[in-house]
């Protein structure tokens, strides 16, 4: 509105340097593509074909987003990321909604991290904790929503999410809780 701000607490130049910064050595997000991670055996289904892949280590089954329970998707959907199918990658309401509630002098710190950033941390970034990081993880989010779909990162994200007792993705879990894969209903609780 041609309004003149005089001392003001945003410095242009400096954000502008900041994303410069940020943006550069960015990992390619068209990794994601065929990226099937570590797998050191493989789990045949009574039919002989491969259900999913083990890796040494830590537990570790990769399965095809096909044989991921459509309920347990959307659980995770409901929990990490509500509008995981309505943004492109970075979910502004959600960032809004975390730093309201952390704002807050009691309870626990939420994040306001969607499923693809989380791929973007999980994959191609690391766990340090900075502004710069974040600021990268945004980035490689939007370019990820532009490089793969929705279903490709939902898989790679149940197939990697750390879920205790070593396990890492839904299927690991299902075995290492329930002693049993994804496809058989377990009668334990």
């Amino acid at each position: 509105k041609n309004e003149n701000v005089k001392d003001s607490p945003v410095d242009l130049g400096e954000v502008i340097r900041f994303y410069d910064q940020a943006m550069m050595d960015l990992p390619d997000q068209a990794r994601l593509k065929g990226m099937r991670g570590a797998g050191a055996g493989r789990v045949l289904d009574a039919k002989g074909e491969r259900f999913a892949d083990l890796s040494e280590g830590n537990r570790r089954v990769r399965v095809p987003l096909s044989r991921i329970p459509v309920h347990v998707q959307k659980a995770f959907i409901a929990a990490e990321d509500k509008r995981f199918y309505e943004h492109k990658g970075v979910d502004e309401r959600g960032l809004i909604r975390a730093m309201i509630a952390n704002l807050a002098p009691s309870g626990r710190p939420q994040g306001g991290s969607t499923i693809t950033q989380q791929v973007a941390k999980n994959f191609l970034q690391t766990n340090e904790v900075s502004i710069e990081r974040k600021a990268k993880e945004a980035i490689l989010a939007l370019r990820i929503e532009r490089a793969i779909s929705k279903d490709r990162i939902l898989e790679l994200y149940l197939n990697e999410i750390y879920l205790g007792l070593r396990s890492y993705g839904v299927a690991a879990a299902a075995l290492n809780y329930f002693d049993k894969s994804l496809d058989r209903k377990s009668t334990r609780l």
